[in-house]
Parts: structure tokens; sequence; C-alpha cells
């Protein structure tokens, strides 16, 4: 998750570093420490003349059945620039039935409560977030690491401690994005009764072909029998848009548009009328 600030200062154009993978300039992070005091970020400088700053967020529910507990960790998530909260709870039950509607990347748990543990928790989740346990007796360390866990913090919580566990949480946050980035994620077309791997960084667009798509990448093309509807939910949505009813591109792989036009390379792809400000707004974001 990145919570998106938009701030208004010049920086002359020698300070911008280009994308390799999209058309955006990186701005220098040591000249933006100076303005934000480290906080964890990633700048970009867009075509439009607007800057836009990323901060870095997890997203975290906190697990206790001590209601004090409880308030002292929400606080100090809450205070955290790297956190966003989405809830605590005083049992297992709330938390699961939250994180079967909402994205959690990180969960603050107490091991000992009543019913079930902390523990037995995890072991009734299918894909386990990032752990840090937060419990008063040390005699749970060997366990909790045997459940992979960040970090393992006891009470009373002090500030330096936490801190530090947060840290290492976002340090394997970035390493897992940048490993998933590395590896690149992909779709599974079938195409002449083949089925094809086909990484989604590489696809430039996907065009309406009567009852088939043409899902055109870096290096060729291939039919696929699929609606533009249906073909579209295989796709991140932070990365892929619909322009046209026979269009969906990749945001990334945009030089330049117009009211009319998206370019990709050589290719005008067209713009429906209402679309436009859709497209500014995806690569704003991306």
């Amino acid at each position: 998750m990145g919570a998106k600030i938009n701030i208004s200062f010049q920086y002359p154009i020698q300070n911008l570093h280009k994308s390799s993978k999209s058309k955006k300039y990186r701005l220098k992070v040591e000249k933006i420490d100076e303005i934000l005091g480290g906080l964890k970020k990633t700048i970009y400088f867009y075509r439009t003349k607007s800057i836009i700053i990323k901060i870095m967020k997890l997203n975290c529910v906190v697990v206790d059945d001590s209601s004090i507990q409880r308030m002292i960790i929400a606080k100090l998530v809450n205070n955290h620039p790297n956190l966003h909260l989405v809830g605590d709870f005083s049992n297992a039950i709330e938390a699961k039935n939250c994180m079967s509607v909402h994205t959690v990347d990180l969960i603050f748990l107490d091991i000992e409560m009543p019913v079930i543990s902390g523990f037995d928790f995890l072991d009734g989740l299918k894909v386990k977030p990032q752990i840090i346990f937060i419990t008063s007796k040390a005699e749970y360390a060997m366990k909790a690491f045997d459940y992979d866990a960040t970090d393992y913090l006891q009470k009373p919580i002090a500030l330096d401690r936490f801190n530090a566990s947060v840290r290492r949480a976002m340090e394997f946050h970035m390493l897992k994005r940048e490993n998933q980035e590395e590896e690149g994620e992909h779709i599974f077309i079938k195409s002449n009764l083949k089925k094809l791997k086909v990484y989604t960084n590489k696809i430039k667009w996907i065009e309406a072909y009567g009852d088939y798509v043409k899902v055109v990448t870096e290096e060729d093309s291939n039919l696929v029998l699929s609606t533009m509807k249906s073909f579209e939910k295989d796709l991140p949505s932070d990365k892929f848009i619909r322009v046209h009813k026979s269009y969906i591109i990749n945001i990334d792989k945009v030089e330049r548009f117009n009211s009319k036009f998206a370019e990709i390379g050589v290719t005008k792809i067209p713009l429906s009328r209402n679309k436009k400000e859709d497209l500014i707004k995806a690569l704003a974001l991306a």
C-alpha cells in the first residue's frame, strides 16, 4: 500500500533520473530526505510537472484480549509513518473475519488469549502475513520463530524496540516485492491449443478481435478466445486500464497521449471521450 501526498516545489531537471520501466522520473532520494526527514518513500516526476510522493505503508491489525494493551499498540501503529491500522481486535475470530475482506500485511499478535491462542489463530490461516508476536512471557520465543515470526516483543513495549521491529517488517516487505518484480507477475493464456505464460509487464495492450482478444506483448501477439471484460479481470488493475471499448492498455507502456490517442511506440491507441481523465489518474498513481 502507498499513501500519496501531493506537494509543490521546484528541482532542476538534472536532479531527475528517467525510469527504465515507464515514462516517469525518479528524484534523488537524498534531496527529499532534507524535506521529509527520512520517511520511506519513492518520488516520481511526471510530464504533468506534478510531484507525487508515495510513502510505503503496511496494513496492520492488532489482536490482543487486553483492551489496555490493544490501545497502547494501536497508538504506536497510528503514530508510525509506515503503518496503517486496519483494525484492532480482542479475539482471533474477529481478526480473521476482518482479514477475509481486507488486505493485511502485518499482524501484531498476542499469544495467550482465551478460546483461541495466537498460535491456533495462525494455524487456521491459509495465507499468513508477517507476524510480530507480543507477549509478556519470554518462554514462547522459540515456538514463535517456528512460525517464521518477523519479531517477538515483550510487554511492556519500548518504543525503540517497536520501531526496530517495524523496520525489520518493512525491509522484509520490500525484499519480497523486489523478488516478485524480478520473477515477474504473470498470467496464463490459451492460444492455438497451447497454454502460454505471459508476464504482465511485457504486455503492451489488449485489443478486441471479434470473438477473441489479441494480446500484444514486446515480443509477439497471441489470439485468445475471451471477451474483453473477462480478460480484464485477470490483469492487475493498478497497471492496466480500459481506454476504449476495444482496447486495454498497460499504463507503463504509454509514452504520450492527447485527447484522442495514447501512444505506445508507433501505435496510436484510440481513447474514448470519457477515458482521458481515467488515464491521467492511473498514470499519476502508477
